[in-house]
């Protein structure tokens, strides 16, 4: 093959290279913005002074003997949800977390960006929760499209995380074949 030849395909390749440079940088500039504005929130999450990640309030006490069966618990909860108007919103439960040193147990609901921490003991109500990190972290991760499209298995958020992180790959391998090329180019000419 001739330099003439060399060349023409050297520079097929480098044209394509950066084709494929320039489309995976589009859909990154889209995706790692929403990585990064949603991972700031969620880095100053503990310190938002209860907006962004709801506070833990303080129940009676800690002794697990003195507290209310789970069970009832649940049923006040569930009570709560329907008594603040929210009762439309739908019940299931994404987890229930328990804090005996705190004498509380919060109700994290799946459907909704809602919890409710009750007083282990009495029953009382500490806190009604908007859990605003919750929906940031289905941002930061894709999940909330899952969530609104009730696609079981976060199916979105698996195709989004893989595809986002192999088209980095592709961004910087690319990238620095790019910079070697023309760094190399620059020396012969």
């Amino acid at each position: 093959m001739t330099k003439a030849g060399v060349r023409k395909g050297n520079g097929e390749m480098i044209r394509t290279v950066r084709k494929i440079h320039r489309l995976t940088a589009s859909f990154l500039s889209v995706a790692l913005f929403l990585v990064a504005v949603s991972g700031i929130i969620l880095g100053w999450k503990k310190n938002s002074f209860g907006y962004i990640h709801p506070d833990s309030y303080q129940g009676t006490t800690s002794d697990l003997s003195q507290w209310l069966p789970l069970d009832s618990l649940h049923a006040i909860a569930i009570m709560t949800l329907r008594e603040t108007g929210n009762g439309h919103l739908s019940e299931e439960l994404d987890r229930i977390d328990i804090r005996p040193e705190k004498g509380m147990v919060k109700f994290v609901f799946a459907r909704h960006y809602h919890g409710i921490q009750l007083d282990g003991a009495t029953g009382r109500v500490l806190h009604l929760e908007h859990r605003r990190s919750d929906l940031v972290e289905d941002i930061h991760d894709m999940s909330l499209v899952d969530k609104l499209l009730g696609i079981d298995g976060e199916v979105f958020k698996l195709i989004y995380t893989s595809f986002t992180g192999l088209s980095l790959l592709v961004f910087t391998v690319t990238g620095i074949w790019l910079r070697y090329r023309s760094r190399n180019n620059s020396r012969k000419g």
